[in-house]
C-alpha cells in the first residue's frame, strides 16, 4: 500500500472528474505518495497545522499509471533520509486504486501529525 496526502476538497473533485490529480502531476510529472512509514514526517515537513486533510490508501497493484520509486524529489523531510525511495506516480490515479480514504488530524495543541491516519 502507498499513501497520497490531500485535502477533503480536492479528493471531492477528484471523485466528480473520475480520476485523482495533484498539482505536482504538470509541475513535476508526477504525483508524490509515501509509504506508511514516511507519512508523519511528510506531513509534517509540508502540512502543519492543517486540518482539512485526508489520506488516500491507494493498493498499487490497481493503479493504471507508472509507479517508480525514486530518492526525495526535495530536501528529506526529518526523519527521512536521502536514500529512502519515495513512490511516484506517473499519471492521474485511478479511483479503483483507492481503497481508503482516511481522516488525518493533527494535534490540536501544536499543529503537528503524531497519529497514522485512521479509517
Amino acid at each position: 500500500m502507498i499513501f497520497h496526502i490531500t485535502s477533503q476538497v480536492e479528493w471531492s473533485q477528484a471523485q466528480a472528474r473520475g480520476e485523482y490529480t495533484a498539482p505536482s502531476l504538470v509541475t513535476e510529472g508526477f504525483i508524490h505518495f509515501s509509504t506508511n512509514k514516511q507519512v508523519l514526517s511528510v506531513a509534517n515537513a509540508f502540512y502543519r497545522g492543517r486540518k482539512d486533510l485526508v489520506v488516500l490508501k491507494v493498493d498499487e497493484a490497481r493503479l493504471k499509471p507508472e509507479l517508480k520509486w525514486e530518492a526525495p524529489a526535495g530536501p528529506p523531510a526529518d526523519n527521512i533520509s536521502e536514500s529512502d525511495l519515495f513512490p511516484h506516480v506517473y499519471g492521474p490515479v485511478n479511483l479503483d486504486a483507492v481503497i481508503a480514504v482516511l481522516e488525518f488530524q493533527p494535534n490540536p495543541a501544536t499543529g503537528t501529525f503524531d497519529d497514522h491516519p485512521h479509517e
